[in-house]
């Protein structure tokens, strides 16, 4: 093994760690928003109605960052990224915090859509694991700064008592305390990535990128076993890096876009099928409580699957997943306890669709290309959410909350066909 093997490891090995670090910290951010922000919206709107402003808004924040941080990565790299978007959704908890003390809704929503901005970094950081990572452990790493999400996703929400302490002390509106808690994350994580993401990773796989593709033609990956073999008459060269194969990168965005959607449409009106069923809200927590665990806790378990055993392999785990949950959410409609079975489920299915999808992202880009596509990535995601979320309500007043389980179990076919088309003749993942 060369010395600048063993320089990659470490390089490898500190950015994930700069990463989880720059997670933990900006998820704080974003729980607040989902949980208290929604409290906040509807005390300041003065209506009910505005509740959901915070997490659509929030949504729509991250999709129109997401290719703009894709232009920074591809022009000046990782840290400066990462570092600018924690500073927008820094920036947002602050306006937050204003906009209550001022009882002004409109510039609530605004930063709402900054704080998404913090949604977007977390993205994005997944796939900055990914820059220098070995290709057999690209899941892997990628699934560790995912799973380190958990931190923020759960403190975030639970962050309401010290807050009502630290506005009482700061004589602010009661709910703004925990904003302030995540401007002080916010701040926090900038100076992580700004400081502390060095060398940056993106950066050094450019140089890597570049002095491969100057001493060899590209060649396919062949031979049986490997995910993008049939990719290589498709390769687009030149400065930009490589796309291995349009289509399928394409079809992997649209991978993500759906499992992020049929996740969200599901969740998100749980919370109302269950209270008009006449669950107590701390069941209602406890619900969506396990469905955050089941989303993030064993992204690790995911990562190393799809490294080990193929991606498309793994993102078909997950779409069974979908509808393990769809089909008991459905039927045990009435019942808590199979609510909850089905929404730990989904976020199962969540987990090892994205992760696995996302590292075959990565694999099949290379140079610059890579933080714009991402940025794609990232945006279709993000608007999928968002159209999920959206129609979701207006479906379960129509069909009802079984109805929307089976029209959710639609996206799920459409992806099962789309992996059934380009991934079953292959199994595994192994791209330079």
């Amino acid at each position: 093994m060369t010395s600048t093997t063993l320089d990659l490891i470490s390089l490898q090995q500190r950015t994930v760690r700069v990463l989880v670090a720059g997670q933990i910290l900006g998820g704080l951010g974003i729980g607040a928003t989902l949980s208290i922000g929604s409290v906040l919206a509807a005390e300041v709107s003065g209506s009910e109605a505005w509740a959901g402003s915070a997490a659509t808004l929030s949504t729509l924040g991250a999709a129109a960052v997401a290719i703009p941080l894709g232009r920074l990565t591809r022009r000046y790299g990782r840290r400066v990224s990462l570092s600018t978007g924690t500073a927008i959704a820094l920036g947002g908890a602050i306006v937050t915090v204003i906009a209550a003390a001022l009882d002004f809704f409109p510039l609530m929503l605004l930063g709402f859509a900054m704080l998404g901005s913090g949604a977007a970094v977390g993205l994005q950081s997944r796939f900055a694991a990914t820059d220098v990572a070995d290709p057999r452990h690209r899941g892997r790493d990628l699934s560790i700064v995912v799973w380190s999400a958990t931190v923020g996703s759960v403190v975030g929400p639970n962050l309401f008592g010290p807050g009502e302490v630290i506005a009482t002390w700061l004589r602010m509106p009661p709910l703004t305390g925990s904003f302030v808690i995540a401007v002080v994350a916010q701040l926090a994580a900038v100076f992580v990535y700004a400081f502390a993401l060095k060398p940056d990773p993106y950066l050094v796989s450019q140089s890597i990128v570049a002095e491969a593709e100057t001493a060899a033609e590209p060649t396919s990956n062949g031979g049986p076993g490997t995910d993008v073999a049939q990719s290589a008459s498709n390769e687009t060269p030149g400065p930009a890096g490589f796309l291995r194969n349009r289509n399928l990168v394409m079809i992997t965005i649209g991978i993500l876009g759906l499992s992020h959607a049929t996740m969200i449409s599901v969740m998100s009106m749980t919370p109302v099928h269950l209270v008009h069923h006449g669950t107590s809200l701390a069941g209602v927590g406890l619900t969506l409580s396990l469905h955050i665990a089941g989303m993030f806790a064993l992204s690790p378990l995911f990562g190393w699957l799809s490294d080990k055993y193929g991606r498309y392999r793994v993102i078909v785990a997950g779409q069974a997943m979908f509808a393990i949950a769809l089909v008991t959410v459905a039927f045990g409609e009435q019942s808590m306890t199979w609510v909850t079975v089905g929404l730990i489920f989904l976020g199962l299915g969540w987990s090892a669709s994205t992760v696995s999808a996302s590292a075959l992202l990565g694999d099949l880009v290379t140079g610059a290309a890579r933080p714009i596509i991402q940025g794609r990535s990232d945006l279709v995601m993000n608007l999928a959410g968002a159209l999920g979320g959206a129609a979701a309500g207006p479906a379960l007043a129509l069909v009802g909350y079984p109805g929307l389980a089976i029209s959710a179990g639609v996206l799920v076919l459409v992806v099962l066909v789309a992996v059934s088309l380009v991934g079953l003749p292959t199994s595994r993942a192994r791209v330079a």
